[in-house]
């Protein structure tokens, strides 16, 4: 499946993105990093991240642990989504990314995240999707608002393997409320 919407895409992640994925975080400065919740520490080498993604890729869609999907602008990955803690048929958690710095903050992580929605709720039967953003971190707070997350509450937490301790703010959409707004 390919979802296109002006010169936006989003499609399934394939073995040819691993090293872009990868790229993003190990090359990232430790500014932007610590700004999105990020702890440097816990970062795998590009060998046990790479075997982590292909691991994943080759599973199949019941027994993913993770799903990611890629963005493109003009024909050009820019960046991806992705979902983890999945429990086919019943919720999943949200990840944004950017990897381009002059592509973000322009608006089209919005437009991303809901050509994202349908690879998550038609693929894995979901009736719920939470993204639990750093509260310190706007841009996606912001994106998710503008979309129809609802806010559920601010609390402290390690939200992932990569995360340091930190306060996060969890939104939610219902596939109710994904139906009505996007399907």
């Amino acid at each position: 499946m390919l979802i296109t919407q002006n010169n936006l895409s989003v499609r399934e992640i394939r073995e040819t993105d691993f090293e872009s994925i990868v790229d993003y975080f190990l090359k990232a400065d430790k500014d932007f990093l610590s700004g999105m919740g990020v702890d440097t520490c816990k970062l795998p080498n590009r060998k046990e991240w790479s075997k982590l993604l292909s691991d994943e890729y080759h599973q199949s869609i019941k027994n993913k642990k993770i799903f990611y999907v890629i963005w493109i602008l003009s024909n050009e990955p820019v960046g991806h989504s992705n979902i983890n803690k999945i429990i086919y048929g019943q919720e999943a958690y949200m990840h944004l990314h950017m990897w381009d710095t002059g592509k973000r903050q322009r608006g089209m992580g919005g437009e991303f995240l809901k050509m994202s929605l349908p690879y998550y709720f038609d693929n894995f039967k979901l009736k719920k999707l939470y993204c639990e953003p750093y509260a310190l971190n706007s841009a996606p707070n912001r994106t998710l608002k503008k979309s129809g997350f609802d806010f559920i509450e601010q609390y402290e937490t390690i939200p992932g393997w990569l995360n340091f301790h930190q306060s996060v703010n969890k939104w939610c959409m219902g596939l109710k409320k994904f139906q009505l707004l996007y399907g």
